[in-house]
C-alpha cells in the first residue's frame, strides 16, 4: 500500500511533457492536410530543390563528400542518391543529398526571426521515401507514392517555419541546423509509423544538440555552412529509426531547470511556434533565381538591370550606394578579403560587383579562380558603401509582406548616375510567382541538361503533370533521377 500510495504521488507530481513536443508530434501524426494550394507549392519545392541538387554536382568540393563512408559498402534495397550511381543506407543518403541540395545556396529560404532554408530538409524525407518504397516493393507490399513525399514534405517545412517566425536563434549563436534536424526527426519518425510519443522521443533527442552561427561569418566561414543542415538532417533520420526501435526521449528536455534547452541555451526564453501547425510555411517561402545568400537576392537583380548601364564606364565609376534592409547588412556585408567560396556567396558586394560587370552570377562565378582573373571585381567592392533603409527593413520583418528590398546606384566621375535601381520583392517571391514559373522551369531544365534526353524528358513531363507525378512509386521516381554516366 506504501509503495503503491508512493508511486502515485510521483506520478501526480510529474509535469506534463513540454508543450511544444507533444504539439510537434500530434501534428505529424494527427494532421490531415486540407489545401491542394500547399501540394501545387510543395511540387514546386520539390522540383526547384532537385534542381539545386544536381546542379552541385559540378562542384569537385561537394562531389568529395558523396558516396558510402567505407568504399564498397553495399546496402541491400538501398537509397540510391540523384544523379549518381551511390546506393546507401538512408541515413548517409540523407547526408548527401543534403550536401547537394544546400551546396549552392541556391535552394528556397523562409524569413522569420532566423532566415532559413526549409528545403534543405528534403533530403531526409527523400531518401527515407526511397529506401521504405524499395523495401515495401521487394517485400510485395504497396510502395510510398510521390504524394507521400509531398505530404511529408509539406510537414517539414512548417515545423522549420513556424520555429523559426519569433524566435530569434541568431541571438543566441544557434544555426538553422537545429530546425532541420527537429523537423526531419518528426517526420521521419512518422512515415516510419511511428505513435505521437515515439514522434516526441525523437524530436526530444533532436534538441539536445545545437550548431554554433560562428561557421558562417568570418573569420570562421567555410564549406562547412554547405553541410551542417545535411548533417542535422542525417542525424534527424538516424534518430526517427532509433525512436522506432524504443530509443527514450527526453519529455522535459525544453523546460528543465538551469540545464535544458531554454536555461541554458535561449536566455530562460521559452520557444514558441507561429501558431497551430498547419500547411501555410510551403507557400510563403522564396525561390532562389540567384545562386546566392537570399538577402542578396534583388541586390543581384538591381545589378542586372544596372549592367548595360554600367559596363562600358566602368573605369568612370567613382563610387556605388547599395541601400538594404538591416538582415543584409548584418549578413552580406563584407568588405575586405575573401577567403573562399562560401564568403563570396554570402558577399553584397561581390555579388553587386559581379552582376554589373557581367550581367548575371553563376555558381562558378565564386571560384577562386574566376575571382583571381577579374581585379574589376574587388576594385569596385572598395567603391561600395552600405546604407540600410528603415523601409527596407520593416518590410523584412513585416509578416504580412517579408519582403527582401535592396536598391543600387552608380555614380561616376562626371557627376552624372546609372539612376537608382529598387527592388523590394525577389523573382522568387511569392508575389511574383507567375513571373517566376517559367525561370523555375529553366533552372530545373538546365540543372538536367546532362542527362540523357529520354530521362530528361520524362522528368520534364512528371514536373508539368501533377497527377501522373502523385501517383508514381517514390523509388521509381528516384530511379529516374539515377545517373550512371556521371563520373561520382
Amino acid at each position: 500500500m506504501g509503495t503503491s500510495a508512493a508511486g502515485a504521488a510521483s506520478a501526480a507530481s510529474t509535469p506534463a511533457p513540454d508543450a511544444l513536443l507533444r504539439e510537434i508530434a500530434e501534428y505529424v501524426v494527427d494532421y490531415r492536410l486540407r489545401d491542394t494550394a500547399s501540394l501545387d507549392a510543395a511540387r514546386l519545392s520539390l522540383f526547384d530543390t532537385l534542381a539545386c541538387a544536381i546542379e552541385a554536382l559540378g562542384q569537385p568540393a561537394c562531389r568529395r563528400l558523396l558516396g558510402p563512408i567505407v568504399p564498397g559498402t553495399v546496402v541491400p534495397n538501398g537509397a540510391r542518391l540523384p544523379g549518381t550511381t551511390h546506393v546507401l543506407d538512408p541515413a548517409k543518403a540523407t547526408f548527401d543529398l543534403g550536401c547537394m541540395i544546400r551546396w549552392l545556396d541556391y535552394n528556397d529560404a523562409c524569413s522569420g526571426a532566423l532566415t532559413i532554408h526549409p528545403s534543405d530538409a528534403w533530403a531526409g524525407v527523400l531518401m527515407l521515401g526511397d529506401y521504405l518504397s524499395r523495401g515495401r516493393a521487394v517485400a510485395g507490399a504497396e510502395p510510398l507514392r510521390m504524394s507521400d513525399m509531398l505530404d511529408a514534405g509539406i510537414r517539414v517545412y512548417e515545423i522549420q517555419g513556424a520555429l523559426c517566425a519569433h524566435n530569434d536563434f541568431r541571438a543566441h549563436g544557434i544555426d538553422q541546423p537545429l530546425l532541420a534536424r527537429v523537423a526531419v526527426a518528426a517526420v521521419a519518425t512518422g512515415m516510419l509509423g511511428g505513435s505521437a510519443d515515439q514522434v516526441m522521443n525523437a524530436v526530444s533527442n533532436a534538441f539536445v544538440e545545437t550548431t554554433l552561427l560562428a561557421i558562417r561569418h568570418a573569420p570562421n566561414i567555410g564549406s562547412r555552412k554547405n553541410w551542417a543542415t545535411a548533417q542535422a538532417s542525417e542525424a534527424g533520420v538516424r534518430l526517427a529509426m532509433m525512436a522506432m526501435q524504443g530509443e527514450d526521449g527526453y519529455p522535459w528536455i525544453l523546460s528543465a531547470k538551469a540545464l535544458g534547452f531554454h536555461d541554458s541555451r535561449f536566455g530562460g526564453d521559452a520557444l514558441r511556434l507561429d501558431g497551430a501547425l498547419g500547411e501555410g510555411v510551403i507557400g510563403r517561402c522564396m525561390f532562389k533565381l540567384v545562386p546566392a545568400g537570399m538577402h542578396g537576392q534583388t541586390a543581384g537583380e538591381c545589378a542586372f538591370v544596372l549592367h548595360p548601364r554600367v559596363v562600358s564606364r566602368v573605369d568612370e565609376i567613382e563610387h556605388i550606394a547599395l541601400h538594404c534592409h538591416r538582415s543584409l547588412a548584418r549578413i552580406m556585408d563584407k568588405p575586405g578579403a575573401l577567403r573562399n567560396s562560401a564568403d563570396r556567396d554570402h558577399c553584397v558586394q561581390y555579388i553587386v560587383a559581379v552582376g554589373l560587370l557581367h550581367g548575371r552570377i553563376g555558381p562558378d562565378d565564386y571560384s577562386d579562380a574566376f575571382a583571381a582573373a577579374d581585379p574589376r571585381i574587388d576594385g569596385l567592392r572598395a567603391r561600395m558603401t552600405l546604407r540600410e533603409d528603415p523601409r527596407y527593413t520593416d518590410g523584412f520583418f513585416d509578416p504580412a509582406r517579408r519582403s527582401s528590398a535592396n536598391a543600387v546606384e552608380v555614380f561616376f566621375r562626371d557627376g552624372t548616375t546609372s539612376g537608382r535601381v529598387e527592388r523590394e520583392y525577389p523573382l522568387g517571391h511569392p508575389r511574383r510567382r507567375g513571373e517566376a514559373l517559367p525561370a523555375l522551369r529553366d533552372k530545373f531544365e538546365h540543372a538536367m541538361r546532362g542527362t540523357p534526353a529520354p530521362r530528361r524528358e520524362q522528368l520534364l513531363a512528371l514536373r508539368d503533370d501533377p497527377d501522373a507525378l502523385d501517383r508514381m512509386p517514390v523509388h521509381e521516381f528516384i530511379d529516374g533521377l539515377a545517373d550512371p554516366w556521371r563520373a561520382c
